[in-house]
Formats: structure tokens, sequence, C-alpha cells
């Protein structure tokens, strides 16, 4: 602590000023664990120290207690963060030289702890009390140290870039005191949308109640209210006080320049209690001044009188420069109305004597250079910036020309290799598609069917039963000649498969004696000839039902084939038999000597679900066991949903 105090020969005078209320004073317990907290860990950015102190930051005395512990622990990091906290706290109760003073130690700090977050904050905090002071030449010198500094870090922290939209606001600020308007909003509108990607409600608030103050001297008065209370609806949603204070009395003054006096009376005079409780000399002052001229247009030049009077006295006693001037303006004009023409003319004079020196042509020159020679320094350095990314950009090209090449041969081999694999599956699947339709042929024209078919016009010719003979024999043909058209295409009509159905039922039913009851029941609401079903689907299930089910039987003997519709886009079709069921013919086929091996189902199954893949729709096929009241065997049913192809 020596040491420090040696360094900084009036930080004995602070501290002592500072320390006077700690003998009065118990510093709380849990203050001091985590004081304690923050010199184990010592951070060294804004938001690490604010995490822990920024419910005590606006206390003096708590905040004098931990600057006493961070000397002794040559924490000069904390000390910035404390000293700028207490600046900040006397710039709005318009202690400005207090607050100048402590913003300059933070500096200090700042510069020896060689922490770049901290010099950028603090540097924004002088400009921030001189714009208050009106000493422009200082604040802008102020904010243009603090955003040349902040522009110079590739990947600035979160601190740092709410620092750069301070000093963005500032130089907008320093626009408007130029009066140009339009680039004023061009800045605090860059501002805002920083603000808004890393989410400060405060920052918001801040521009669009200063887009608000630049619309309103342009005399958009309708898009100056609206900004005023975006900022307001912000300001009401993180609590702040101050900002409330200064967004009503923007909107006052709207409502003044509308003629809408009451409305300005009625929210100025709540406004002023809140400003004068919260200290800040400056919006107090503003607000009295507003008052007077809301009375004044109101008619009541008493009031009026008293409250500009004391708006005056807040401004010569704080020295704000700015404001005295707007005050003496508004006496003249209230005494013109009063009809005291040499007493308005004299406070006329004084406030062109106010206004002169802010609005000095000197101020004026220099700040409009400084403003200049910034935006040509910022194009300059783009344009720097973008020509060594240029030549980055062409020597990264330059260096990949050999892995583009490459890796160019390498996607071609990878496409033609994934080209042979695909033409491989397709021509496995054709190969395979080939070939059920050839087992499928041979299943529906297997040597069995045939001989017996030929047997049977055989023994009509025999028996001289001419007319049955060549009956059959149209039949068979016909059928035949069917079973090979359907065999060449991959779907046919509901219609045709039916026919050939029946086709194929007539003849089998002649060998049976015709004792075989066969019928096909179709919803009425179906047309056979639009559906489109996979061909030669049916007959693998009505031979099985045939030679497994009914051959065995004794009696009556049905089939019959059902077609209804089922959900959208597709339809049912089931044949049901009277047979023995699938058990008895399973045991009946391992009784026989010479074994038949059926494959017209198996075939069947493997073409549905070759179609389901091609169509991509979903191909039902179930096998459902029938019994009668007793328990036994009454017969099988085949049901299939096929989709409306």
């Amino acid at each position: 602590m020596p040491l420090l105090l040696s360094k900084f020969p009036c930080l004995s005078l602070i501290l002592f000023l500072l320390y006077i209320p700690l003998q009065a004073q118990e510093i709380p317990e849990d203050f001091k664990e985590n004081v304690d907290s923050l010199f184990s860990t010592r951070p060294v950015t804004y938001r690490g120290i604010d995490g822990v102190l920024r419910p005590h930051r606006r206390d003096t005395v708590l905040m004098g207690y931990f600057i006493e512990q961070a000397i002794a622990a040559n924490y000069a990091d904390g000390l910035t963060y404390a000293y700028n906290q207490l600046g900040t706290k006397y710039r709005n109760i318009s202690q400005y030289n207090r607050a100048i003073e402590m913003h300059q130690k933070a500096l200090e700090y700042a510069i020896e702890a060689d922490n770049i977050e901290f010099r950028i904050f603090s540097l924004n905090m002088l400009g921030v009390v001189y714009r208050r002071l009106e000493a422009i030449k200082t604040a802008l010198d102020y904010c243009q140290e603090a955003l040349e500094l902040a522009e110079t870090i590739e990947s600035p922290s979160l601190g740092i870039k709410r620092s750069i939209n301070v000093s963005l606001n500032s130089i907008g600020n320093m626009y408007q005191t130029l009066k140009q308007y339009d680039r004023a909003i061009a800045q605090f509108e860059r501002s805002l949308q920083l603000e808004t990607e890393i989410g400060n409600k405060r920052g918001m608030a801040v521009n669009h109640q200063n887009i608000g103050d630049c619309l309103q001297a342009q005399g958009n008065l309708q898009a100056a209210l609206e900004n005023y209370q975006i900022a307001l609806q912000y300001d009401e949603e993180i609590g702040s006080e101050s900002g409330k204070t200064i967004c009503n009395n923007g909107i006052a003054e709207i409502y003044i320049q509308q003629g809408k006096h009451k409305e300005a009376l009625e929210l100025l005079r709540p406004t002023l209690a809140t400003a004068e409780k919260l200290g800040d000399q400056f919006i107090t002052t503003s607000l009295y001044l507003n008052l007077g001229w809301a009375l004044t247009q109101n008619g009541n030049y008493q009031e009026a009188g008293r409250s500009l009077r004391n708006g005056l006295r807040l401004s010569e006693t704080y020295n704000l420069l700015g404001l005295t001037a707007r005050g003496y303006a508004l006496f003249s004009d209230l005494e013109t109305l009063r009809g005291n023409p040499s007493a308005a003319l004299k406070f006329f004079k004084l406030a062109k004597d106010y206004e002169s020196q802010v609005y000095n042509d000197v101020n004026m020159s220099y700040l409009n250079d400084v403003i200049i020679r910034y935006d040509t320094e910022k194009k300059t350095n783009q344009i720097q910036t973008l020509e060594r990314e240029n030549e980055i950009v062409k020597l990264r090209l330059r260096r990949n020309q050999t892995t583009l090449v490459v890796s160019g041969l390498l996607l071609a081999l990878f496409i033609l290799i994934l080209y042979i694999l695909y033409r491989q599956y397709q021509l496995s699947n054709e190969k395979k598609m080939l070939s059920l339709e050839q087992n499928l042929l041979r299943s529906q024209m297997n040597p069995h069917f045939l001989f017996n078919s030929l047997n049977s016009i055989k023994l009509y010719i025999i028996n001289n039963e001419q007319k049955y003979a060549v009956h059959y024999l149209n039949k068979f043909s016909k059928l035949v000649r069917k079973i090979l058209d359907a065999s060449s295409v991959r779907e046919i009509s509901l219609a045709e498969e039916l026919e050939t159905a029946e086709l194929y039922m007539n003849i089998e039913n002649i060998r049976f004696s015709n004792e075989i009851d066969f019928k096909i029941n179709m919803e009425p609401d179906i047309d056979p000839h639009l559906v489109k079903v996979p061909s030669l689907i049916l007959q693998p299930f009505l031979e099985n039902a045939l030679w497994h089910g009914l051959s065995p039987k004794k009696g009556e003997k049905a089939i019959i084939i059902k077609v209804k519709k089922k959900k959208k886009g597709f339809i049912e079709i089931s044949i049901t038999d009277n047979g023995v069921g699938r058990g008895v013919a399973e045991k009946l086929k391992k009784s026989r000597v010479l074994k038949r091996k059926s494959v017209g189902i198996d075939i069947t199954k493997e073409r549905l679900a070759n179609f389901s893949r091609d169509y991509q729709h979903s191909f039902k096929l179930e096998i459902v066991d029938l019994f009668d009241k007793k328990n036994n065997a009454a017969g099988t049913k085949v049901i299939m949903q096929l989709p409306t192809i």
C-alpha cells in the first residue's frame, strides 16, 4: 500500500474522503467473503468482477472498503472496476469533478494492469462525463481513443463489444451536436444493432432514445415518439429509473410541440419528483426547463417563471452551458408573452452568449475535423484489411490448387465406383426379377396341370363328347395364352387377373366333376379395369387351395374370391376355401410317397417384396386358418392388401 500511495499522491485524500463513513458503518460479513473470493480468483474482466460486486457497485461505503482491500492485495484490475463505479455514481448525481477524478484513477490502474478492456471502458466513461459538461473537444478525444483502441482487437470480448457500442454512441452524439442528424442516426442505428446482438437492453434503450432526439430535432415527431416509447419499454423491463426519467422527459417535449400541454404537465411533474430523488442534476435541470415551457404554453406564466428560474439555477451551478442557453431562450419567450420586450431581449442576448460558448467556430471546426479524420482513417484501415485478406486468399488458392485437383479426381473416382455399384445392384435386381418371372411361368404351367388338362380333353374325345372337348380345349388354349401374355408384363388390370383366375378354376373344376362352388364377389364401386395388380398373383393360391385344401375333402367344396376397398389407395383381395386346413394338409403331404414341392407361393411372396421396394408401397400378405364352433379346421383364408398401382 505505501508503494501505491507514493505512485499516486492524491490517493490518500481520496481514501480519506471515502473512508469517513466506514467508521460509522459496519461492513457486512457476506460482502467481506465476496471480496476475499475475488482476491483468491482475481478475475481480470469486467464481467468476472461485476458478477460478484454488481449488487453493491453504487454503494460508496462498500466500494471504499473494497478499494482499501484491493490496494493491500495489489489487485489493480479490481481497483479499476471500483473507481469506475464510483465515477458513474458521482456522474449520476452531477458531481462531475469527482466523477472525472474517479475515472482518471481507474484509467491509471488499467494502464498499470495492462488491461485493455478496462482501459477502453475508463476512456469511454471520461468521454461521457465531459460530454455532460459540454466539453466537446475533450469528450471526443477520449471517445475517439477508446474506439481506436477497441478496433485493434480481432476477437473482442463481451465487455469490449459493449465499450465499442458506447464509443459509437458517443460519436453519434457528436454528429448530433453538429446538427448532422442523418449521420448521427446512422451511427446510433449501428450501435443499436450491435447492442441487440449481445442482448444489452440498456444499450438498446439509450440508442432508441438518441434516435428519438434526432428525429425530434428534424421535426419528425411521430417517429421520435415511437422511439422514445420503445426505449421506455426497455427501461421498464430492466428497472432503470434514470432511463425512464430521460424517456418521459423526451415524450413530454414532443407533447409540448404537439400542443398537448395538459398531457405534458401530467407527465413532467411526477417525472421531476423522481429525478430529484435520483440526484441527476442534468436531467433535473432539463425537466425544470420543460415544465416551465409547458406552463408558459398553457398560460400559467407565474409558475412557469419559477420553474425556469429553478432550471437556470441548477444549470449555472453545475456549469451546464447548453441547458443555460436553452433556459434563457425559454425565459425570453415567456417575457415576450408577458409583454416585456426589453426583458425578452435581455434574456435572448444571454441565451446567444451561452450558446456561442458551446457552439463556437473553433469547437465546431475541431469536432468536424476529428470526425472526418476518423471516417477517413477507418475507410483506409478497411481498404488495407481487404487488401491483406485478398493476398491471404490468393496464397491459399495457390497452395490448395494441388489439393483441389486431387480432391476432384478422388471425387470423380468415388462417383464412378458408386455408379458401378448402383448398376450392379440394378442388374442384380433385374436378373432376380427375370428369374422370378421364369419360375412363375414354370409354376403356372407346371407339367401336372398340363398333363391333367390334356388327359381330360383326350377323355372327352375318346368318349365322343366333341362339344365338351372343344369347349374345354378353347378354355385351355385361352388360359395358356393369358398366362403367356401376363408373364411378359409386371402388372395387369384386376379384370384380366380375375378372368385368368376364373379360366383356371373352370378347367380345374372339370377335373373335380364340377363339384367346387367357385365365386368372385367384388364391391360395386371398384372398377377392375382401372385397378392394376401384379400379374398372375392369384393362381398360386387357388392351386394351393385346390390341391391341398379341397382335394382331400369329402362333401361340399367352395372357393370364394372377395375384392373390397381398404384405406385410400389400397384394395383387399381374399381367397377363402372350406378345405381341410393347413394342419391336415401338412400331415397328408408327409404321408405321401411322391412328395410335390409347391414353390408358387414362395415365388409370389418374393415378387411382392420386390414390388414393395420398387413402388415404395406396403404389400401385405396374411394366411389365416379357419375353425368352426367346435374348433375343428374349417378351411384357409388368404388375405392380400395391394396398392392400386
